[in-house]
């Protein structure tokens, strides 16, 4: 039995070795086609080679991987893996394949329903949630023993064995995906830092040297167009290129937004003058795009920040979240609270959303999914938000909504 099962085991741990050694910087931890091939890799594996007892008693892990990935990946995962499941449980032949095809079922029903949920839970929820499943499907199993054994030293044997080992099975797995997860975010969120820093660095020298000859450029523009001898044709070019001047100027200051924090715009405050000044402009705004602003504030936690930095940051949230709304009006929900030693912000649209690509792709230089966006609004979200070590999580659905869900701890 020793022997099958440190091979079960190596069955259970070799997808997540491949991906680590050859897979991780080709494919995302999240791609479904890589979960269903690792996943029924493993299965077929621990399919073929079952574990025996010392009593006669055969068994095998197939339902590990099955449970796993078809939590992580939803529906599309776990429909392919149920197949293979299946079809190779009927080339297997021998007794107990309509009692698989059954037992089966259920647990893909249950894991379809409890996937809907689970990648939004706590990772260590998470983990529970997998283990306790693994539990139930194990004790199921066992009830449909039941009538043949009874309640016998052997069936005993059997319990104690088939339980430890799946949900000890489980819990190791799931810590060593949470674990791949975690670090996956953390070089992402690195990456992200160190791109930001760079772009900070940069942005101050290269923007001031910008802003002075285009406010000289500006200037003589304006003078141009008072000019009483200028042509009405000569004057249209005079005005376009007024626009585009206004246009660099605005991504100048957004490129000054990306600036490290001055200490003469430093506050401490619990954001509240912020918001009240951020909705104060925005709201002129929001009626020219028929949006309703739906603001709600509570909190009194307080943190050291850059005024200048956090209003722009507020802006640009503002102002993504109306301009998502321009074909449909709705309601731009904005909400900040305390909650616990951090302040959360959430802010709603009713616009067309993104897809998880777009998502991915959010707050990297010059993305932007609007057809004139430079991409440097949400640059300096993320950068506002990173430099005071908050977080930033998005959900969005395709033509319904997006919703930002921003973490900021307070400062003593």
């Amino acid at each position: 039995m020793t022997e099958t099962l440190l091979i079960n085991v190596l069955f259970l741990l070799t997808p997540l070795i491949m991906f680590l050694i050859f897979l991780e910087d080709a494919y995302p931890i999240s791609s479904k086609k890589l979960m269903i091939f690792l996943s029924a890799f493993s299965m077929v594996l621990c399919m073929s080679f079952p574990i025996t007892l010392e009593i006669g008693f055969i068994f095998d892990l197939r339902y590990i991987p099955f449970i796993i990935a078809s939590l992580y990946g939803g529906v599309k995962v776990a429909l392919p893996l149920y197949a293979v499941l299946n079809v190779y449980r009927f080339f297997i032949g021998g007794e107990g394949v309509i009692q698989s095809f059954f037992f089966s079922t259920v647990i893909l029903l249950i894991v379809i329903y409890l996937g809907r949920k689970f990648i939004a839970h706590h990772p260590r929820k998470r983990i529970t949630i997998a283990t306790f499943l693994s539990f139930l499907m194990v004790s199921f199993y066992l009830a449909t023993l039941m009538p043949f054994y009874g309640a016998t030293a052997t069936f005993a044997v059997i319990s104690a064995n088939v339980l430890s080992i799946h949900i000890l099975g489980t819990l190791v797995i799931m810590l060593l995906v949470e674990k791949i997860i975690t670090n996956a975010k953390a070089r992402e969120s690195l990456i992200q830092s160190e791109r930001l820093n760079t772009i900070s660095e940069l942005s101050a020298s290269v923007s001031h040297e910008i802003r002075n000859p285009l406010t000289v450029s500006s200037g003589f523009l304006q003078l141009l167009n008072q000019s009483k001898t200028i042509q009405p044709s000569d004057k249209r070019y005079v005005d376009l290129s007024l626009l585009e001047i206004k246009r660099a100027e605005k991504i100048v200051t957004d490129f000054l937004s990306l600036a490290k924090p001055q200490a003469e715009n430093m506050v401490r405050s619990n954001l509240e003058e912020e918001f009240v000044y951020v909705n104060n402009i925005m709201s002129p705004f929001a009626k020219m795009h028929q949006v309703e602003l739906n603001y709600t504030f509570d909190n009194s936690i307080t943190l050291t920040y850059d005024k200048n930095q956090m209003q722009q940051c507020l802006i640009n949230l503002y102002k993504n979240g109306i301009e998502a709304m321009k074909e449909n009006p709705g309601t731009l929900i904005v909400e900040a609270a305390g909650r616990g030693d951090a302040i959360t912000i959430r802010i709603q649209d009713e616009g067309v959303g993104m897809t998880k690509e777009e998502i991915a792709r959010m707050g990297k230089p010059y993305y932007s999914t609007k057809d004139k966006g430079t991409g440097l609004g949400m640059v300096v979200v993320y950068s506002t938000i990173y430099k005071l070590k908050g977080r930033i999580h998005v959900e969005s659905e395709k033509g319904r909504s997006t919703t930002f869900h921003i973490t900021i701890p307070g400062t003593e």
